[in-house]
């Protein structure tokens, strides 16, 4: 358990993992002897409070990044069965992958063998064993993970989804939150289940708009006012392409253009909150679960934008011919106890009708099935990326 009271040296020599952590928030070097020496004597609270760091929400990060390297490796140890032919396989976001196991872990699940990895590993491993799949049965039972790139894309599962390899199973009634007319996330071919959404809003640092305005919507975020203002979550793959499709769909190739123009850093999440080597976004688009960081009294205003949080949804594929055999799997993980957790302690409303999303009617923005079914996703992607990665 780490406390604020510890040292920056004590956690550091008890947990050298967390030695990215820090490096994100600035504090760089704490793997060199001498450095550490230098800084080592402050307690956590005593760093995090020159920088105006929420405690609470750092040591949150601290706990992610250390149960990631143990309990996270024993839990998806005792819940692995090579033997099982029911597989599922998928990522999950950071700040809940330990819940979420554990959850998985008081059911009777010996007969699954699960596993979903930190979201921050990347897709690559899944997409280089469905690239090389030429027929259902190569593929896992089920497949979890947040996006677009994975399960749209035309050389991806998308081929599969084609022909009817998957099915929505889960008949449920969607949370009352995304009852709106911008939002419909029920799949009407019946293809995809969804879990919740990784919702996108602005960071707004105020010591550093320059008597700029306060952005309200994602038309705001492309104005040129704020060039050279703006920090993306480039390295957050899921919801970044989220963000492109959904730029690119209502305000086509000039928009993403605007964005480029308007980059002043490429940020992990994380860093956002507190620039590195010396860069300080005035706004910072980040998952809504970041934005617990911003100290109270800080310059730093959470804004959820006016046209609705651009989501990035965490999809769940189940096999059509497995039916019986994983309806566990769907009572598990579209079950109220795992949205709480996808809710409460991510940040990431869960679609379940009987969870308290704690929204007060706040709007999202989906990019909608009418789209995803009438485009290729995974060229749009790759088009859009060609486009903001021009002199970036």
């Amino acid at each position: 358990m780490i406390d604020k009271n510890l040292t920056i040296k004590e956690i550091i020599e008890t947990y050298p993992e967390t030695v990215d952590v820090f490096s994100s928030k600035g504090l760089r070097g704490l793997d060199n002897k001498m450095i550490l020496k230098k800084v080592g004597k402050y307690t956590l609270e005593e760093i995090l409070d020159k920088k105006g760091i929420d405690v609470d929400a750092f040591i949150t990060l601290l706990e992610d990044a250390t149960q990631d390297l143990t309990s996270a490796d024993v839990t998806l140890k005792d819940m692995s069965n090579s033997e099982s032919k029911i597989k599922v396989i998928g990522l999950l976001p950071c700040p809940v992958r330990i819940p979420i196991l554990e959850q998985i872990n008081k059911f009777d699940v010996n007969h699954i063998d699960f596993d979903l990895q930190a979201a921050s590993m990347g897709l690559d491993h899944l997409k280089e064993e469905i690239l090389a799949a030429d027929k259902e049965e190569q593929l896992a039972s089920v497949y979890i993970s947040a996006g677009f790139d994975l399960f749209f894309d035309e050389r991806l599962m998308e081929r599969f989804t084609r022909k009817g390899t998957f099915k929505d199973f889960a008949n449920i009634e969607f949370n009352k939150d995304f009852n709106n007319s911008d939002i419909d996330l029920k799949d009407p071919n019946g293809n995809y289940s969804m879990i919740s959404v990784v919702p996108a809003v602005f960071l707004v640092n105020k010591n550093h708009l320059d008597g700029k305005p306060m952005p309200k919507t994602w038309k705001d975020i492309l104005n040129p006012i704020y060039k050279g203002m703006l920090s993306l979550p480039v390295s957050d793959f899921d919801l970044f392409n989220a963000i492109l499709i959904h730029i690119h769909k209502e305000f086509g190739m000039e928009g993403v253009s605007m964005l480029r123009e308007n980059l002043a850093a490429s940020l992990h999440p994380a860093q956002m909150v507190k620039g590195e080597k010396g860069v300080v976004p005035a706004i910072s688009i980040m998952p809504y679960f970041f934005t617990r960081m911003a100290a109270p009294g800080s310059p730093l205003v959470a804004v959820w934008p006016e046209d609705g949080a651009i989501v990035s949804p965490i999809f769940m594929l189940t096999k059509a011919s497995e039916e019986a055999e994983i309806k566990a799997v769907n009572e598990i993980m579209l079950s109220k106890e795992m949205g709480e957790i996808l809710s409460h302690q991510g940040l990431f409303p869960s679609v379940n009708k009987e969870v308290d999303n704690n929204l007060e009617g706040k709007p999202f923005k989906f990019v909608g099935w009418d789209y995803i079914n009438n485009n290729d996703i995974g060229h749009i992607i790759e088009t859009c990326l060609e486009e903001f990665n021009k002199g970036v």
